[in-house]
């Protein structure tokens, strides 16, 4: 793991440290893709992390005077899938970030991470393209703006410097003309990694395209345009065979691979099914797709991290500390783990669970600063000055919450490894939505698995719970 983790509360500050270690730093936000990079042993020469969450004003969505919408660098998926700017003027990346891992991983990784990590089947880079977005760079030399399609070598690669991070990510807002879709193939409907995906963005007046952006995903070593199909559509109206041709060459721009997923000839079939599926649902005028119009995020916004009076926090040479359950504690020594080996290694509360230790199964969740997360995925000095709930701290007075009572009485305990995570993730759905729909559970257990094939159970529990 990493040796050094600092806790920062300006960009300055943040940058003087990137420059200082270049290589051997990483900017940290979500973590999500870093911290399984380290444990499959590919960040062996980052030493350094440092922690840009508590900077305040980074994690706002705007859109300014010039009708441009801009993401600072802490705008997390679920803030994107829930945002009614978004879902109004970049309907295509409101359903991409929706598309992505689960609520807990939504509530931790960011758009910009997203960006940074190119992946070519990283789901929200092809809309963000469509949308013709750029980013602004910044290192202690100054700044610079890069369009995102020029920001991609190859696969995991970009023209991101060791010095540099991104500060804002902007592209122009949809107007009343332009219609966007996404649409994602996997092999399930929740934590799957793209097989294909592609974002369409039509301009349409008196039924006419006047302008078109079609970004293929998963398809090739980076995010690439069927420019063919986008040339063809102009001046066209949405025929059958206007839909079908397009398509077909949308389908001859990819170059994709085969693996363990799928091979290049389904990945090159299901390119023309899901373009067509696009423009069909832009000719129809139906683009909402699967997105709900208030979607499940299992977060309490009220509170944001905050770092006491310190400017910078290091977590190699002062203590952590944090409130976990309303119990403060102080931890030395702890900085180059996880947030879930803190929890059941130096706090001794056990009941939080590890099952798949890269964000897989849920079995970790806990509440992270009124958001629920994956412990596992979390680096331990992120727990400084935060709010950490548990599954021992759901209970009120000693007395068993609500839904641990239902989940005895409906019989959902089985093996009951899994137990805490579902139960975690049911308490912060019901806060956030007291009667929710069965859909809505479904979405909010999304990112927890039942090696006992459950699931009938766990859901009529929350059901119940929700009716009390």
């Amino acid at each position: 793991m990493w040796n050094k983790y600092y806790n920062v509360t300006s960009i300055e500050k943040a940058l003087e440290i990137l420059n200082l270690y270049q290589d051997q730093a990483r900017i940290v936000a979500g973590a999500t893709d870093l911290i399984i990079e380290f444990e499959k042993g590919l960040r062996k020469n980052t030493d350094v992390l440092i922690d840009i969450t508590r900077i305040e004003g980074l994690n706002h969505i705007t859109l300014d005077e010039d009708q441009n919408i801009h993401l600072g660098p802490l705008v997390t998926h679920n803030d994107v899938a829930a945002s009614k700017l978004i879902q109004e003027k970049a309907l295509p990346l409101a359903q991409a970030a929706w598309e992505v891992g689960s609520p807990q991983i939504r509530n931790q990784g960011t758009i910009a991470g997203n960006l940074i990590t190119a992946s070519p089947a990283n789901d929200t880079i092809t809309p963000l393209m469509a949308l013709q977005a750029k980013l602004v760079l910044n290192s202690i030399q100054g700044q610079r703006v890069v369009a995102l399609e020029d920001f991609y070598l190859g696969v995991r690669k970009s023209v991101l410097q060791s010095n540099e991070m991104v500060t804002d990510i902007y592209f122009p807002a949809l107007d009343t003309s332009q219609i966007g879709q996404f649409i994602k193939l996997a092999l399930r409907r929740a934590q799957a990694i793209s097989l294909v995906n592609v974002a369409v963005i039509c301009e349409i007046e008196n039924n006419f395209v006047q302008k078109a952006n079609i970004t293929l995903g998963a398809v090739a070593p980076t995010i690439i345009h069927a420019k063919e199909a986008e040339q063809f559509l102009v001046g066209k109206k949405l025929s059958v065979d206007v839909i079908n041709e397009a398509s077909l060459l949308a389908q001859k721009a990819t170059k994709p691979i085969s693996d363990v997923r799928g091979s290049a000839a389904y990945r090159k079939t299901m390119v023309k099914v899901i373009t067509k599926r696009a423009l069909l649902s832009i000719a129809e005028g139906n683009p909402d797709g699967l997105l709900p119009k208030d979607p499940v995020v299992l977060a309490n916004h009220s509170s944001f991290p905050a770092l006491a009076t310190h400017s910078i926090h290091s977590s190699t040479d002062e203590k952590i500390k944090t409130h976990i359950n309303d119990r403060y504690f102080e931890f030395e020594n702890c900085q180059d783990k996880t947030l879930l080996d803190l929890i059941r290694e130096d706090a001794q509360l056990i009941g939080t669970k590890e099952g798949c230790a890269e964000g897989e199964c849920g079995a970790c969740t806990v509440f992270l600063d009124g958001k629920a997360v994956m412990a596992c995925l979390v680096p331990s000095a992120r727990a400084h000055n935060a709010q950490i709930t548990t599954i021992e701290g759901i209970k009120t007075d000693g007395v068993k919450h609500i839904v641990q009572d239902f989940f005895i009485q409906e019989g959902a305990v089985q093996c009951g490894y899994c137990t805490p995570g579902f139960v975690m993730s049911a308490v912060k759905l019901l806060e956030e939505k007291p009667t929710p729909s069965q859909l809505e559970i479904k979405h909010a257990i999304s990112g927890n698995l039942c090696r006992c094939t459950g699931y009938y159970k766990i859901i009529s529990a929350i059901e119940k719970a929700s009716k009390t």
